[in-house]
């Protein structure tokens, strides 16, 4: 059994550790419904923050299809997504290379003896394609993640992990010393939900809209030094409050 962690930090994905990109959905959902690109329409809300297979039949319905062809085709979606993103590999990590600090501050939070994992909307598979493509999965133990492949309610993901965590260190996880990173709301809801700690970067929405949504802590960027500061602070504080 290993020994516990300083802390667990669960890392989203698209947004936080590289820009979102919706090509790969876009591909997937055109040849999963045999439709052509152009004709995949997006909801013009709930994209980001929720889960691939939640999209693609939101996504397949807007786009014309009847819904229970748009939930038969969950089964193939799932297949035909990894083929996308394998294909696209190396399209991924020249278009869509993570934010800058993303791999340094993984690193400092390794050194510095958190365990660090993901809970996102994406497929495991195209999680982990995303993720080596641009260099970011050696300090995460995607083992203890949860995934869009895991549950299609991404609130259910948090208790996902909980398990995870208690089937590998042998105890509960502490909600007070996990500490979600994200970029949107979404995420600090999803934080909340399970009663874990959140950071988020101003990547894509401003201070000022993010703060309406009580995070612990807003950052401009990833920076090694600024996220591991914060991330012990909030540890510090389960222990000392």
């Amino acid at each position: 059994m290993d020994s516990v962690p300083a802390g667990l930090v669960v890392w989203d994905v698209d947004g936080t550790l590289i820009p979102a990109d919706l090509r790969w959905l876009r591909r997937a959902i055109a040849r999963t419904y045999r439709i052509g690109e152009a004709a995949v329409v997006f909801p013009s809300q709930r994209v980001h923050g929720y889960t691939d297979e939640s999209i693609a039949v939101d996504t397949a319905i807007c786009s014309g299809v009847e819904p229970d062809a748009a939930e038969d085709g969950i089964p193939r979606f799932r297949d035909v997504l990894s083929d996308v993103m394998a294909e696209g590999r190396e399209e991924l990590a020249r278009d869509q290379a993570a934010y800058p600090g993303a791999a340094g501050t993984i690193a400092a939070l390794y050194e510095h003896g958190f365990t660090q994992t993901v809970l996102t909307g994406n497929l495991r598979t195209a999680a982990e394609i995303k993720l080596n493509a641009t260099g970011l999965d050696r300090y995460l133990d995607l083992d203890l993640g949860g995934f869009g492949s895991d549950a299609r309610d991404r609130f259910a993901l948090t208790a996902i992990v909980s398990e995870r965590f208690q089937m590998r260190f042998g105890q509960a996880l502490d909600p007070l010393r996990t500490i979600i990173i994200g970029d949107a709301p979404n995420d600090i809801a999803c934080a909340r939900y399970a009663g874990f700690r959140v950071v988020v970067v101003a990547n894509r929405l401003a201070h000022e809209e993010l703060a309406k949504h009580h995070p612990d802590a807003i950052l401009d960027q990833l920076t090694p030094d600024s996220v591991v500061s914060v991330v012990r602070s909030l540890v510090l504080q389960s222990m000392h409050p």
